[in-house]
């Protein structure tokens, strides 16, 4: 098995070199210089795996910090009502479950299970095992110190710290070993990364538990953390005797690594699967026309083709966002102790709400859309190349996308200042102007943000594959400087304020850029 360890380890190693290697020689300027022998290069391969080893090494702790400072350490306060190290102990539990649900690691389709078992004839039993040890080896490493680290620093016990750390472990075998059982009764392979409806309704369930219970004043204690270990414990032995026994591995895996699998996991934003599914949701009426001309009547048509791709997932958030702001407004008005809480916490956290307009713009969507559904096909021409149509059409877009976007954040801009008021209000009147008009200029920058990245880098190539390395760069760039405001408490006024301008800057800065390299940029890759 360590053998077989050894060279699977080989084969994924070079592959993540050979893809270091590619995304180097995408980045501007850079690739102008560098040769396509560069895979043959001895010294660019080893250093190929030198930041191989440190993106693994990266890769134990960084996930695992951020997932316990925002996830746990951050919510602690906010959430626990009478012991921080019960919360801290109930929040992980919970989260835990969640974890073990969406991510064993055992049924992940990726690119290097199908080359050592498919392509190389590996013994799937002993490729599996030997990697699912490894992996759950990198998760007790990785959560041992941090655990005993942050659970340290609110009382945590450090016996429950290195009970919780193995915990991981223990929920990722157990799920393991149950969704083998039900493999062996139903025939039907589990993709991890295509959770069903039960499964997600699951996850709810356990996200409310999770923070909903500490805060009305409930949580696990120690004692009963420990029977809950204990119990856990010994469903793991059954499973780790279901895991080793089991002797259907390439069979189950010949389902769960079928080519749709490894292209949607390798590809997520442009992948066959996506494609084929934005294009169910394509209507195709001959009867739909428009009075509009020009770039504007082919934007029109485009829109109310996508309708349902452009305002389903808008609708659906905007009620949810007015359910959600209902009852919290019924709670300030009725609990003088929830109004004072939620008042203190708009004053203060407007910055979360970066984060909050970043998950709710629909940037990625509109434009993957664009380019599968209309660009794929029209950047073939040579006339859909030229400046004045590129212009022309990218007007049209960002009129569209600021639109879509301006929906729900419209109803938070309202929402904010009306549950502030009812919450007991501000000595200052300008903080209401100013968290309205910040929200609307959130939701406006990234709009701009998404639409001119994809006109300044399109990244897709034939195949709808993304092949732009700056592109994949700025869109983490995005998410982790977005993530990052969670944890940043400023009053409404000065981060209001630099929010507006600092969003009014970046578009007309942005716009300009679109508006003189776009035609240049605006091509498929190869």
């Amino acid at each position: 098995m360590i053998k077989t360890f050894i060279t699977s380890f080989k084969l994924k190693n070079t592959y993540r070199v050979n893809c270091i290697i590619y995304s180097i020689k995408q980045l501007p300027f850079i690739k102008r210089f560098l040769p396509n022998k560069l895979y043959q290069s001895h010294l660019l391969k080893i250093i190929g795996n030198i930041i191989s080893i440190l993106l693994e090494i990266i890769g134990i702790f960084l996930g695992k910090i951020i997932y316990l400072s925002f996830m746990i350490l951050l919510a602690v306060p906010i959430v626990s009502k009478n012991n921080d190290s019960d919360t801290f102990i109930h929040i992980f539990v919970f989260l835990t479950l969640i974890g073990g649900i969406l991510n064993t690691f055992m049924f992940n389709p990726t690119k290097d299970k199908y080359y050592a078992m498919f392509i190389m004839n590996m013994d799937a039993k002993k490729y599996t095992l030997s990697n699912y040890c490894y992996m759950l080896l990198k998760t007790l490493i990785g959560f041992l110190p941090l655990i005993c680290l942050f659970g340290l620093q609110l009382k945590v016990p450090i016996y429950i710290c290195l009970m919780l750390s193995v915990f991981v472990v223990i929920i990722k075998i157990i799920v393991s070993g149950y969704v083998l059982y039900d493999f062996e009764k139903s025939h039907i392979a589990r993709n991890e990364n295509l959770p069903t409806r039960i499964l997600w309704a699951s996850i709810a369930i356990l996200l409310l538990l999770a923070y909903g219970f500490p805060f009305l004043g409930y949580s696990l204690s120690e004692e009963s953390f420990i029977i809950v270990f204990v119990v856990s414990f010994i469903l793991c032995l059954l499973s780790l005797i279901k895991i080793n026994r089991f002797k259907e591995y390439k069979k189950m895996y010949k389902q769960i690594l079928t080519h749709e699998n490894i292209y949607m996991i390798q590809n997520q934003s442009g992948t066959k699967a996506i494609k084929d599914n934005l294009s169910k949701q394509i209507e195709f009426d001959s009867k739909l026309t428009s009075n509009k001309q020009g770039f504007a009547y082919f934007h029109d048509i485009f829109v109310k083709r996508h309708r349902k791709i452009l305002t389903k997932a808008v609708k659906e958030q905007s009620i949810i966002i007015l359910v959600i702001v209902s009852i919290v407004s019924i709670a300030v008005c009725k609990n003088n102790q929830i109004a004072s809480q939620v008042n203190r916490m708009i004053l203060v956290y407007l910055p979360y709400f970066v984060f909050i307009m970043y998950l709710l713009n629909r940037g990625t969507t509109v434009t993957q859309a664009m380019f599968m559904n209309c660009d794929y096909s029209m950047l073939n021409f040579r006339i859909y190349r030229t400046p004045s149509v590129i212009l022309g059409l990218f007007k049209e877009r960002l009129k569209t996308l600021i639109v879509v976007n301006l929906l729900p954040a419209t109803i938070i801009a309202i929402a904010l200042p009306v549950i502030l008021f009812l919450s007991g209000g501000t000595n200052n009147s300008l903080n209401y102007i100013v968290l309205f008009i910040s929200i609307i200029s959130i939701s406006i920058f990234f709009s701009v943000h998404y639409l001119v990245v994809y006109y300044l880098l399109q990244p897709y190539n034939i195949n709808t594959e993304i092949k732009s390395s700056t592109y994949q760069v700025i869109q983490a760039i995005t998410y982790f400087v977005c993530y990052y405001m969670i944890q940043i408490k400023l009053p409404i006024i000065s981060f209001g304020i630099v929010t507006i301008i600092f969003s009014i800057l970046y578009c007309f800065i942005s716009l300009f850029l679109a508006y003189k390299y776009a035609y240049r940029t605006f091509k498929i890759r190869l």
